[in-house]
């Protein structure tokens, strides 16, 4: 039976149960959330690198800064015990070697590492420490992007065919070719011009830095020295990059950056005859199992996603390491499933399964696409994750697009307004900026679609090789409120999957401010037009709220 979520909203804020007893705490609603909003002003001051790779765990009312008030809540469970969690990760293949990881990762222990025996006879072979469904042993794993299938599928079928020459029966896969087509080709075109420009704009800095290093007879120079050439000798561009602070040489590593970046698109997202798939199963069956293998690491390129976004949920706390994780009570599953381009549907939806049949309780998706040819397999996925009282943590997307009306896949309400399960929770991106900078420009919003909002600019995690950087995202968001769910679940173990959800919405930080829209210049909304909670994420006021309901205080 489907749910509408603007029911799911009022079941939220029943008022809480009288009775005290954690016998039937399945059974309560989650009180509705605190009405008053914060209205503290924006942090001014320069932030320190120690407090800007701090930010997202920081408190409003003492930092002045819109982070989780994560020592308040350790503060708040410093008198109790918590179980441990595990919290499995799909992504894009995980270090699992990593100094702030390796203590923390799941084992299997019924099966012998490197015998090639499914000891445990669950289907996957030497699945230690959790499964790759890409394939290979610590390569990276170019892929295509689905739009790009689905137009080399329905192309072969269609191609150039006009609406006169197609079957009745046939209409409606048509005119879904003739929007995938469209799209296919405009982004085709973008990014190919854009790889253009930035080749030739890098082509045309390398000769304007050439003649100016010439005529000035040196290897470095300033605006000064451009000012003392001729007029008709001073490249305009060179001038304006240098007037401005800049120099050729950055202006040049930009460009390859960029080149680097669309290049490798063409060549394999768009890529029509590309085939990155290194498994020997039919990506379009779900039944044509087992494949992959137990190497849930990747290569360098494609694990430092994975790696940085496991660090945001469980990097191990106060090791003098790196950087701190959200929980100290998780084990860390790892699921890879996500190659360097549009997942396959079968993978997603087998990926979700494994992480539930291996215990489970949180797991955190930071990956997302327009078309799914598939999505049935993934919402089988969902519901059969909820039926064992899993929590599944999704990225908003970073198109800075309404997905109350943009498709964005994977989902758990097909058709946008009513949910197949209770058990996901969508979250988008925000910056340390309360005010009306405060949503990440590139952060998908909806005021059905996306649940709350929390940390995703500059976001301090582990990458490969022992290393930590800031990286920006909902994929950074996701697995911040994917640690604070691990911590509700740790603590308060009672409570159910759907109960967490919803703590994790009306116990945010209730924010009435009006924010610049995603994507504009300029355009104001109300922050609560953006999320069903209109609340961003706050792990202080999440384990109160647990608490309450689970006590009765």
């Amino acid at each position: 039976m489907k749910t509408n979520r603007f029911l799911l909203i009022l079941a939220s804020i029943a008022i809480l149960s009288s009775c005290s007893s954690t016998k039937n705490i399945h059974n309560k609603a989650v009180p509705e959330g605190s009405a008053a909003a914060v209205n503290m002003p924006a942090k001014k001051e320069a932030l320190s690198e120690d407090e800007l790779n701090a930010w997202p765990h920081a408190d409003i009312y003492k930092d002045s800064l819109p982070g989780m008030s994560l020592d308040r809540a350790y503060e708040f469970v410093a008198d109790k015990k918590g179980t441990t969690v595990i919290l499995g990760v799909v992504d894009s293949g995980i270090d699992i070697n990593h100094e702030d990881l390796k203590d923390l990762v799941w084992t299997n222990s019924d099966e012998v590492a490197g015998n090639g025996i499914d000891d445990d006879k669950n289907g996957y072979v030497d699945d230690v420490h959790g499964w790759n469904f890409l394939g290979g042993e610590g390569v990276e794993t170019p892929e295509q992007l689905e739009v790009t299938r689905l137009y080399k599928k329905l192309s072969a079928k269609y191609g150039d065919k006009s609406e006169s020459e197609i079957a009745a029966d046939d209409m409606e896969e048509f005119a879904y070719y003739q929007k995938v087509k469209k799209d296919f080709e405009k982004r085709i075109a973008d990014t190919q011009e854009k790889y253009n420009y930035y080749s030739k704009f890098k082509n045309y800095l390398a000769y304007a830095d050439s003649e100016a290093k010439a005529k000035l007879g040196k290897e470095e120079y300033t605006l000064a020295d451009l000012n003392t050439l001729d007029e008709a000798d001073r490249d305009p561009i060179l001038m304006q990059v240098y007037s401005t602070g800049g120099t050729a040489s950055m202006l040049m590593d930009d460009a390859d950056y960029r080149i680097e970046h669309y290049g490798p698109l063409l060549k394999t997202h768009y890529n029509l005859d590309f085939n990155g798939r290194m498994t020997d199963d039919n990506a379009y069956d779900i039944n044509d199992v087992p494949y992959g293998n137990g190497f849930v690491s990747g290569g360098l390129g494609d694990e430092s996603h994975g790696t940085h976004v496991a660090g945001i949920s469980l990097a191990k706390r106060n090791n003098g390491k790196g950087s701190n994780g959200v929980t100290n009570n998780a084990r860390l599953l790892a699921v890879r499933a996500v190659p360097n381009g549009d997942e396959y549907d079968k993978d997603v939806a087998l990926g979700i399964r494994y992480a539930v049949d291996n215990g489970a309780k949180v797991i955190n998706m930071s990956f997302g696409k327009s078309y799914s040819p598939n999505p049935e397999w993934v919402y089988d996925a969902i519901k059969y994750a909820a039926s064992k009282d899993v929590l599944l943590v999704h990225a908003a997307g970073n198109d800075h697009k309404n997905i109350d009306k943009s498709d964005n896949f994977p989902t758990d309400a097909p058709d946008k307004v009513n949910e197949i399960a209770d058990n996901v929770i969508t979250v988008g991106a925000m910056t340390r900026n309360y005010n009306e900078d405060l949503v990440a420009t590139f952060s998908n919003y909806g005021k059905l679609n996306v649940d709350i909002f929390a940390p995703g600019l500059d976001v301090y995690s582990s990458i490969p090789s022992n290393e930590y950087k800031r990286y920006p995202g909902t994929s950074m968001a996701a697995p911040a409120v994917a640690g604070v769910a691990a911590m509700v679940r740790s603590y308060y173990p009672e409570l159910s999957a759907s109960q967490v959800k919803h703590i994790l919405m009306n116990s945010g930080i209730k924010v009435e401010k009006q924010v610049k829209l995603p994507g504009s210049e300029d355009k104001l909304v109300p922050f609560s037009d953006l999320s069903v909670s209109g609340r961003v994420l706050n792990a202080y006021n999440a384990l109160k709220m647990a608490d309450a309901m689970v006590n009765g205080k």
